[in-house]
């Protein structure tokens, strides 16, 4: 199993991220998928989940409105699409298979900061 997670940066408040997933080791489109994100200091914490035909599951409250999971079986793809960024969205993000909250990759690291 192998994940690849990109996009994340350093924005301001107000601003927007689309964090990308790879996957490749397992047959992509049988599981569903999870965003999940660790604070510094903090456990992790599951942001949303996404079915294996697309249709999402799961949003933690805080992110409902501002944030949009999706996905491309076809690419073997996980996307991540956050809007109105704020402070406390400063995390690593990373990618999980189901409703796991162990990382696999290296995280994709999103700063959000004026």
């Amino acid at each position: 199993v192998q994940l690849v997670e990109s996009g994340g940066g350093m924005v301001q408040p107000g601003g927007s991220l689309r964090l990308s997933c790879a996957a490749s080791g397992f047959t992509f489109r049988s599981y569903d998928m999870s965003w999940v994100r660790q604070a510094p200091g903090k456990g992790p914490e599951r942001v949303s989940t996404i079915n294996t035909r697309g249709s999402t599951l799961y949003y933690i409250e805080s992110v409902k409105g501002r944030f949009t999971i999706s996905r491309d079986n076809a690419k073997n793809t996980l996307y991540l699409q956050m809007n109105s960024l704020k402070p406390e969205d400063t995390a690593l993000y990373y990618c999980a298979r189901s409703g796991s909250t162990v990382r696999v990759g290296q995280g994709t690291q999103v700063t959000v900061s004026s």
